[in-house]
């Protein structure tokens, strides 16, 4: 949509762009990018938006605009196809393509004249044409074989050669040992992402083993990612990245991905030591995501972008973090001088701006607000905050990516039900809720059960990929602990059974991205990367683990144990490509538990109860709560051991072991006692 306006003749990935490449004996050229990303805008600026240029594309060749995060799919096929012949990857992605969607030549972005080493895009464009042109026979040859040698490389083995043991735990937490920085935190050396991945790892190694030093590496680097610019210090939420080594100048964008993972991250380091200053932050990330990010129905939009407009009265002309940044001089202007000095001592501001290192002088006489550790006066800190986030709100905000992604929403769900379990806070129980009704009501199809990929204005599109079943599956199990209602569960269990139809190799083990028979993809892949968001194996994989502990049904313990068996070599020998999935091995190796609370939800031992389980820190141990005899007969039908508890008027809790439980207890306080000498 943001490219609707191009003179380039634009089509969608689909069967009208191919039939016209076929057609006409043209090569297609693919642009993928995302709505908030960067370059993708200069790109369009400098080369979509110019009329020779865009003549140039339309006559030579069929152009196809994609966006990533839309057919992450189309993307990784595509991308594995650059990283393998340029070594690098990025986007905006372009890549040229014969009419059967073979790639035969590509990049990321390319300059309109050449310059920095890369070909001009417009010389590029009637160089390839004109290769094309003469050397048909050659280049599809060259794509051919291309296909060939993605399709090996890109297989991640499955031998399962290697096998997985505690030791392969140690030499992960060892690993990111070496490249932790002591000074800033964090995982080797600038531009630091934050990789939420790597947090679940640490905390249950610590759990695990008793390393301190695991606890303080995820805790200290998401104090320090906290105190940075990479924070948002008056409106919550996480930016991108970091683009130094201290988390001070960030790239602005705001990903709803990493809002979601980032609050359980912080979540769990609250349950794990108690410290409120973690509790605080996630519920910096939940103001921001209700306020700024959710749409009237409830779902959660994708993004806002990282450019935004400088001066209302020049819109076209936008800057890195304009909505963000701080003259002095305006601060001057808007707070008493009282409020103006807490504000300099606590956010680092300087007059002639504090941002030292700018190469590209994006941010020359600005401030970046981070935490200086200066500030003396909490009541005029408040005060100034309040008048400052109001005299933001009337800039331009940064462009909201509005659509609403299934996979996406399900990581923030996850977030808000968490949070409501570990914070008591029903308002956050009621934003996962909202966010579950509505991908149910727009992006699920019942008679599938079938889940779609995209909603945005009133249209629902594109079936869904593993990540959007996993993602919603874990979602609506983590809805279920948070609110004990047994549709939630009931669901998840649903989904995941056709999540494992549609995507399960159920001859080799390990999930493939997307379903069965879709011939616009020239490969079907495994994906297996635990990035910025984690793969959609990762999260299959762990979602099955759970539900085997939960239900002991034999189909999801054999997924899960194929799975982990095919990727037990990267397991062992690479697990910090897939930390996810190290901790889903982790917890396919530890004694299954389950905590079985019966009775009243009202009573005060239940309530009890229920704190010392929701604020206590226990990974891989599944909760039930059986109120009534109608919960009851609803979950036994998944988990048949559940049909002898018996519900009395006294709570009790069970606390159970492959499958096995002890004797109840009635009390919060024995229930605590009981888990904690576990």
């Amino acid at each position: 949509m943001q490219h609707a306006h191009n003179p380039v003749d634009w089509y969608p990935w689909g069967e009208e762009a191919f039939a016209k490449a076929r057609a006409e004996d043209k090569p297609i050229f693919l642009s993928v990018g995302y709505s908030t990303c960067h370059w993708c805008h200069v790109m369009e600026r400098e080369s979509f938006e110019n009329e020779d240029t865009a003549q140039v594309m339309n006559r030579l060749f069929v152009p196809v605009k994609v966006d990533r995060e839309e057919r992450p799919d189309v993307d990784r096929i595509y991308m594995a196809f650059v990283q393998a012949t340029s070594q690098r990857g990025g986007w905006p992605m372009s890549v040229f393509l014969t009419p059967d969607l073979k790639p035969f030549y590509g990049g990321t972005y390319f300059p309109p004249e050449s310059r920095y080493g890369m070909p001009g895009f417009k010389a590029l464009l009637e160089f390839l044409g004109a290769k094309w042109k003469d050397e048909r026979q050659k280049i599809e040859g060259v794509s051919i074989e291309t296909i060939n040698q993605l399709e090996s490389m890109l297989s991640p083995g499955g031998t399962g050669s290697e096998e997985v043991t505690r030791g392969s735990f140690d030499k992960l937490y060892n690993y990111l040992r070496r490249s932790f920085d002591g000074k800033y935190g964090g995982f080797g050396n600038r531009p630091k992402f934050p990789r939420p991945v790597v947090f679940d790892f640490l905390f249950r190694y610590h759990v695990l083993s008793g390393a301190e030093d695991a606890l303080d590496m995820a805790t200290e680097t998401l104090k320090e990612m906290a105190k940075g610019g990479m924070n948002d210090q008056l409106g919550g939420g996480f930016h991108r990245y970091s683009v130094d080594e201290r988390w001070f100048v960030p790239h602005f964008e705001k990903m709803l991905y990493d809002q979601g993972q980032l609050a359980v991250s912080l979540i769990e380091a609250y349950q794990i030591t108690g410290e409120e200053l973690y509790a605080g932050l996630a519920r910096d990330i939940f103001d921001y995501v209700r306020r700024d990010m959710t749409h009237p129905e409830g779902g959660f939009y994708s993004a806002e972008d990282a450019d935004s407009v400088i001066d209302p009265a020049n819109p076209k002309v936008k800057g890195e973090g304009a909505f963000y940044v701080w003259k002095a001089s305006e601060l001057a202007e808007l707070l008493t001088p009282a409020e103006l000095a807490e504000v300099r001592a606590v956010y680092g501001v300087k007059d002639g701006g504090n941002v030292d290192e700018d190469p590209h002088h994006e941010f020359t006489g600005t401030n970046i607000l981070y935490v200086a550790d200066g500030g003396m006066n909490p009541v005029e800190l408040e005060s100034a905050q309040q008048k400052m986030l109001e005299a933001r709100s009337k800039r331009v905000r940064p462009h909201l990516d509005d659509k609403v992604l299934t996979a996406w929403n399900g990581l923030m769900i996850s977030a808000f039900a968490k949070g409501a379990a570990a914070l008591d806070d029903q308002q956050l129980l009621d934003a996962a809720k909202g966010a579950a009704r509505f991908v149910l009501k727009h992006l699920y199809q019942p008679e599938g059960p079938k889940l779609l990929r995209r909603y945005r204005d009133g249209e629902a599109a594109i079936d869904g990929f593993l990540d959007d079943y996993a993602g919603f599956a874990t979602a609506l199990l983590d809805l279920y602990e948070a609110s004990f209602e047994p549709f939630y569960f009931e669901a998840a269990v649903h989904l995941a059974g056709e999540m494992i139809r549609l995507f399960e190799d159920t001859e080799q083990g390990g999930f493939y991205s997307t379903r069965e028979g879709d011939k616009s993809l020239v490969l079907r892949l495994k994906e297996d990367y635990d990035g910025a968001e984690p793969s959609g194996n990762s999260m299959a994989i762990a979602l099955l683990v759970r539900l085997a502990a939960m239900t002991g049904r034999e189909d999801f313990q054999g997924a899960a144990e194929r799975g982990l068996r095919y990727f037990a070599g990267k397991i062992a020998s690479q697990g910090i490509t897939l930390p996810r999935m190290v901790t889903a091995q982790m917890a396919a190796m530890a004694a299954p538990r389950q905590i079985v609370l019966t009775g009243s939800r009202t009573h005060p031992e239940m309530l009890a109860m229920l704190r010392v389980v929701r604020t206590k820190f226990l990974p891989d141990t599944a909760v039930f709560v059986l109120p009534d005899a109608a919960s009851k007969e609803a979950l036994a039908a998944h988990v048949p051991g559940l049909a002898a508890m018996e519900i009395g008027e006294v709570p009790a809790a069970y606390v159970c072991e492959h499958f096995a439980c002890r004797l109840p207890v009635h009390t919060g306080e024995e229930l605590k006692a009981l888990l904690s000498a576990q």
